[in-house]
């Protein structure tokens, strides 16, 4: 997992604030686990809950940025917690949790729009890292799935057909999303193109509003979709 970046002047302010986070699991012990590690480590733990209907009725009032959610729960499941989460909030980030790393479990969740997707087996420290880098809009997966996920958007993008003209991005900015969609942080992506972390967001938030869309996931995958992931040259070490 990617080591942290550290925030650009544009996000001092924010990073002052600890994030907020909810925590939902129906397992007390890890759920109580989960809690602890978070607060520990400076995270603002806002709402726990021990069901999917507990975490949709708390949500409203906790507001959280990120909500770690247990995925294999009574119903509301953790992929109908999630659309329901960022059908009231879209700009709230669901990092799942689950025992399970199976294919169809990881894609359910995916496409229900959670951010990330740990197995249980992380470590509290691989934990700590991916709500801190969902929380600004990575995309974060356990080693090994995260080509699951990418391969199967190439594979849905295929039968559709693209627009013959798109917008019009820059030579820059297509070098900045083409790395973007091979999986560097923004720190890699400055460090080999010989920019500024600055510079590398001002060129990724110009791409966002020129396609409109709303955050790197969706920017991810709309460069999957284009291919601009095919050359391995540049793929994270």
């Amino acid at each position: 997992m990617a080591i942290a970046e550290t925030p650009a002047d544009g996000e001092a302010v924010a990073a002052q604030s600890p994030v907020r986070v909810m925590v939902v699991d129906d397992h007390p012990m890890w759920r109580d686990a989960v809690e602890r590690d978070l607060q520990d480590a400076g995270f603002d733990v806002v709402g726990v809950a021990a069901n999917g209907s507990e975490a949709l009725a708390r949500f409203p009032a906790c507001r959280p940025q990120v909500v770690v959610l247990d995925l294999q729960m009574p119903a509301p499941n953790g992929v109908e917690v999630t659309a329901e989460v960022l059908r009231q909030d879209p700009s709230a980030r669901v990092l799942i949790l689950s025992a399970s790393g199976e294919q169809d479990d990881v894609l359910a969740a995916v496409k229900a729009g959670a951010t990330g997707y740990l197995v249980k087996s992380a470590s509290r420290a691989e934990l700590l890292e991916a709500v801190r880098r969902v929380a600004r809009g990575d995309a974060v997966f356990t080693p090994g799935l995260a080509g699951l996920v990418l391969g199967e958007y190439r594979r849905l993008s295929e039968p559709e057909s693209r627009e013959p003209e798109g917008p019009s991005l820059t030579e820059r900015e297509t070098e900045v999303l083409r790395m973007v969609a091979k999986g560097l942080s923004y720190k890699q992506i400055a460090e080999r193109l010989v920019l500024s972390h600055r510079t590398v967001q001002n060129h990724v938030q110009n791409t966002l509003r020129k396609l409109q869309l709303h955050n790197r996931v969706e920017l991810t995958r709309y460069a999957i979709a284009q291919g601009l992931d095919d050359d391995g040259d540049d793929a994270p070490q």
